[in-house]
Formats: C-alpha cells, sequence, structure tokens
C-alpha cells in the first residue's frame, strides 16, 4: 500500500519570473507546486488521480516514485518511510511516466531484462518473468524488434514491462493510456485490472473520466497543488448529483 499525508514541493523562481504577474501558487521566491497532497492506496486498489493541467499531479507522482524528493510531508511505501528508506522504498514501487527511456536500439526484450537485471533478476528466472509480461501486455509477436521501429502503442507497452519487472508491490503510472489507439488503451487498462487482481496497489493519472469508472475503486483530486477531494468513485458521482464528469467540476470550484 502507499499513503500520502501533507505532501509539498516547491521551487525557487528565476529572477526574471519573480518580476511578472505572480501566480496564485508563487510566494516570494518560491513556487509551491504540491502543498498539501494526501491520499492512500490499499493493496489490490486503484487510485485515479485527477486535476486540470498543470494541478501537479505529475510532481506529486515523481516524488511518489522517489524522482523528486519533497519539501514536507510524508510518503509510506508498504510501511515504510520514504523520506528515510528511500532506497528500500523504492525497490517496492514500479513508476511509469511520460519520459519513461527505452533504448531504441535493443529489442523490446533485451530492454526488458536490462532493468529486470538493473532489479537483481538474472537467467531462468528473469526470462520467465520477462515472457509472462510480454503475455499479458500482448507483445509476444514483436519481443525481438528493435525499440526504434516500433509504434507509439508498442512503446507504452514496453515501458510498462520495463516498470513491472521487478514485481513492485506499487505501480504508480503517469496518463498511461495517452496517445494510444483504442485497441493500445484497452491492453493497458486490461494490465491495471490484472495488476489489481494480483494484489498490487496501483495510483495512476488520467483525464479519461470512463477509465476512472472502469477501474478505480477511489478517487483523489488535486487543483493548484492542493487536494480536494478524496473518496470513492460513487462518492465522486453523487456530488454530481448521479454525474461523474459534474461531480468532478464541483470538486474544481
Amino acid at each position: 500500500m502507499i499513503r500520502v499525508s501533507q505532501l509539498s514541493k516547491q521551487f525557487p523562481l528565476p529572477k526574471k519570473k519573480r518580476e511578472s504577474t505572480p501566480d496564485p501558487r508563487e510566494d516570494g521566491r518560491v513556487f509551491h507546486a504540491v502543498r498539501q497532497v494526501s491520499f492512500h492506496c490499499a493493496a489490490g486498489e486503484v487510485l485515479g488521480l485527477l486535476g486540470p493541467n498543470g494541478a501537479g499531479k505529475t510532481t506529486t507522482l515523481r516524488m511518489l516514485s522517489t524522482a523528486l524528493v519533497p519539501s514536507g510531508g510524508s510518503i509510506e511505501v508498504n510501511g515504510i518511510a520514504l523520506e528515510k528508506e528511500s532506497l528500500e522504498a523504492r525497490r517496492h514501487v514500479g513508476f511509469l511516466s511520460g519520459s519513461t527511456a527505452l533504448y531504441g536500439r535493443l529489442s523490446v526484450r533485451e530492454n526488458i531484462s536490462l532493468f529486470g537485471e538493473a532489479h537483481g533478476l538474472r537467467g531462468a528466472a528473469l526470462n520467465s518473468k520477462i515472457d509472462a509480461l510480454l503475455e499479458r501486455l500482448d507483445m509476444t509477436s514483436y519481443a525481438g524488434r528493435r525499440v526504434e521501429t516500433l509504434s507509439a502503442g508498442m512503446k507504452q507497452r514496453a515501458a510498462i514491462a520495463r516498470t513491472a519487472i521487478h514485481d513492485p508491490k506499487v505501480m504508480i503510472l503517469d496518463e498511461p493510456t495517452t496517445g494510444l489507439d483504442i485497441l493500445g488503451a484497452s491492453v493497458v487498462m486490461d494490465f491495471i485490472r490484472d495488476c489489481r487482481d494480483r494484489g498490487t496497489a496501483v495510483v495512476f493519472s488520467t483525464h479519461h473520466l470512463h477509465e476512472v469508472e472502469a477501474l478505480c475503486h477511489r478517487v483523489a483530486i488535486i487543483q493548484r497543488g492542493t487536494s480536494v477531494f478524496e473518496g470513492s468513485v460513487d462518492e465522486l458521482r453523487e456530488r454530481g448529483q448521479g454525474d461523474l464528469a459534474t461531480g468532478y467540476l464541483a470538486c474544481l470550484d
């Protein structure tokens, strides 16, 4: 599971920016990208992280992955305090971002193998995990192709397999279906369901409410770097008098 409490992240403002009309999140020489964000996701749950562009979702997810160090608050991964034991916590986390790196000149299998080895996997155990992921993500037919020759959807599946090779207890996915066609998005959504059914805690950001309805147990909404809602999908729908989109927009007012 993962638990986030009063998370915050500030960035220094360039001098030129300080002289312009201030953003509400600016405070003197500091930009508050995230402040007072809290939510949790238990094993076997899917949490949808929602919010408009620039709300702080990606910054939040990058802190959960240890790619960014929080300015304040706490993150607990399977009982491990991330701020105290980030290396140990990282072993339990798989993180997919829009810039997740793949090596273009290596094949799909070689890319997954490389990241598996980075997590200490070797030999038959590694190959078995790769074969299972290739099948789960419907990639067996092009596992030997170089990544640079693949479509965007194929690359995204390969990136997800790279993220999941070490069987993380928590999967953090930043807009995993963006830019995918219907078939590619369907494969990714089926994979998220499979992770959920295997007991993984899955946190993913999206702008697509049909994905929230299809996958999520619970929802957290961020607006201007601050939590404005955390609850079940049904509770969010109730805010909109039966309509999920209306409930979402009501939280942003």
